[in-house]
């Protein structure tokens, strides 16, 4: 049997939105189960979000750190950002958001991995991009505003990150994610087996 995630969609009876933020929602569904029963499912809405692991020549990824004022800490993470253009291409987001975060371009991409963050409770679908060969952006720096105007940026050794991470000093999802999904190919068949920055994303349709 293959061990894969694979489409399927319940009934819903009946659905109600009794939120609408600036860039999310939140939906309740009645939702029929197998034995015929009917269960109220309340769930974020989630336009999506790309991430970046930049990996530069030395070895050492670039992250940055940020307040996130739900969990009340400053978080090192990675760059990332919503997908809040309808039908953008994803690769365009997160070089965008590379550049915007860190002033940083990158020449060679690929899809590091596809997650869900919280399926239990939003439907919100990140793609992680490996980014090399990086250099300093062109022209004037993106000017960040509210919780970005204090971010800090480093470049940290990649195993660094894993034993943080396996400490459990570092949480943010993506960079979790992220170095041990790089980690793992490395170990295994190398980057150049990742797949295409354009390979499809079926939980994010895009324009090619």
């Amino acid at each position: 049997m293959a061990i894969r995630d694979t489409a399927e969609e319940w009934q819903v009876t009946a659905t109600a939105t009794p939120f609408r933020g600036n860039k999310t929602s939140v939906r309740t569904d009645d939702v029929v189960m197998p034995d015929g029963t009917v269960a109220r499912r309340d769930y974020q809405v989630h336009p999506g979000s790309v991430a970046v692991l930049a990996l530069d020549e030395s070895g050492r990824v670039l992250v940055l750190r940020q307040y996130r004022h739900p969990v009340r800490q400053k978080l090192w993470e990675i760059p990332a950002g919503l997908l809040d253009v309808p039908g953008e291409n994803p690769l365009t987001a997160a070089q965008r958001e590379l550049y915007e975060e860190a002033h940083v371009k990158a020449v060679d991409w690929r899809v590091l991995t596809d997650v869900y963050t919280t399926p239990g409770g939003c439907d919100e679908a990140v793609r992680i991009f490996l980014a090399r060969d990086l250099s300093e952006a062109e022209g004037e720096r993106f000017q960040v505003s509210e919780e970005e105007a204090d971010m800090e940026l480093a470049r940290v050794p990649l195993e660094d990150l894993v034993r943080g991470v396996l400490a459990g000093e570092l949480h943010n999802n993506c960079l979790v994610v992220g170095v041990l999904a790089l980690t793992a190919a490395l170990a295994g068949d190398g980057v150049d087996a990742l797949r295409p920055a354009e390979a499809p994303w079926p939980a994010r349709p895009f324009d090619a």
